[in-house]
């Protein structure tokens, strides 16, 4: 029998658990990393291989068993790297999916060309173009490096005159994205996956905490969504996926604002916010990638139960009380960093409600946040 095997372009968290729910479907994995990148999270999971600068593509591609699809578990991916490599297999999601999700600017400008809604934004390359951004979009506004922005890093709110000098020395000379700061209820995002044939499965939307700018908490179904907004969600991100003629698990971040349904951010791989479907769905997030990007038949993605992922930040102890699963993705450990992530899932929203606080409270003590 032949074996089926995906390449995948990064080692961590994400590729940990793509490989974990891959395998079990017969699919072997390889791994790619990049430059010094550490491989610990898919240590015993398959080959790893390193592209190193200047390296022969041909000999990398054989190294990593020659896969016959590759994909990657971030969007801070090479663009070019994927290209070479897509020489030799598809690259799912294709290389101009990363390229528009990972620069801020041709994200937004990819989501309103499909006519679908965003915050007003405006581009800058240099603090007096912010600030004359910030003078035409008003305070409060949100200054965000177009690269290499992510779980609030290089990323700045103003709301006044003074905060906005504030900031004078922490810009430099490259190009960011000013959005005007909008009046929004929550955070929601949706995970939803796509063969190259076109079948598309999504799943229910979830509702997200932050705290200091990294996702903390994502529960699902989101309480208190109305089919209408569901339906939205829904049509926003079946839009992207068909247009893009897109394969693979996308995932959407919207706002839900006075003005409706606004989309935040993509992320053009497996999310964080869609770690709940691990245990929560029948057909998870990894594994209906893996299914996507093979073209096999998608997984049943609804959510029976109320479920929620609370993502352990800087604390690496699993909790005592009840859960329905621990992730340990087998880091070093630093504050703020992600070392794994707990699943609940109960019978009502109001019963879930009270277990993730005492998980909460569990992890990190009274303040039931990160230090």
């Amino acid at each position: 029998m032949t074996v089926r095997r995906v390449g995948i372009v990064g080692c961590g968290q994400l590729a940990q658990m793509m490989a974990q729910e891959g395998r079990p479907l017969g699919i072997e994995f390889s791994f790619l990393a990049e430059g010094d990148e550490n491989t610990s999270c898919v240590d015993g999971l398959g080959t790893i291989v390193r592209a190193e600068e200047g390296a022969d593509m041909a000999a990398l591609y054989q190294a990593m068993g020659n896969p016959e699809v590759i994909t990657a578990e971030r969007e801070q991916v090479s663009a070019p790297l994927l290209r070479e490599l897509e020489k030799f297999c598809p690259v799912y999601p294709r290389p101009d999916a990363f390229e528009k999700t990972q620069h801020r600017l041709r994200e937004k400008t990819a989501i309103t060309d499909a006519g679908l809604p965003v915050a007003p934004f405006l581009p800058a390359n240099n603090y007096d173009e912010i600030c004359a951004a910030v003078a035409q979009l008003g305070y409060p506004a949100f200054i965000k490096s177009c690269e290499n922005g992510y779980d609030g890093k290089n990323q700045w709110r103003v709301d006044s005159d003074e905060s906005l000098a504030a900031i004078r020395d922490e810009v430099g000379e490259q190009e960011y994205v000013v959005e005007k700061g909008i009046k929004f209820s929550r955070e929601v995002s949706l995970i939803g996956a796509r063969t190259a044939d076109g079948e598309v499965r999504l799943y229910p939307l979830a509702e997200n905490l932050h705290y200091k700018g990294t996702l903390l908490v994502s529960t699902a179904p989101a309480p208190h969504v109305d089919a209408e907004l569901q339906h939205t969600a829904e049509e926003y991100l079946s839009t992207l996926l068909n247009k893009w003629d897109y394969v693979g698990v996308l995932a959407m971040e919207c706002f839900v604002s006075e003005d409706g349904l606004l989309i935040n951010e993509l992320a053009p791989r497996v999310h964080n916010s869609g770690h709940w479907t691990l245990a929560g769905a029948e057909c998870s997030q990894f594994e209906n990638h893996i299914r996507a990007i093979l073209n096999m038949p998608l997984g049943n993605t609804e959510c029976p139960r109320p479920a929620v992922m609370i993502n352990m930040l800087g604390v690496d102890k699993k909790p005592t009380l009840p859960n329905d699963g621990v992730w340990l993705y087998g880091k070093s450990l630093r504050p703020g960093r992600k070392m794994g992530h707990v699943i609940l899932v109960d019978d009502s929203q109001e019963a879930l409600a009270t277990h993730i606080d005492d998980v909460l409270a569990e992890l990190y003590g009274e303040t039931k946040r990160p230090a």
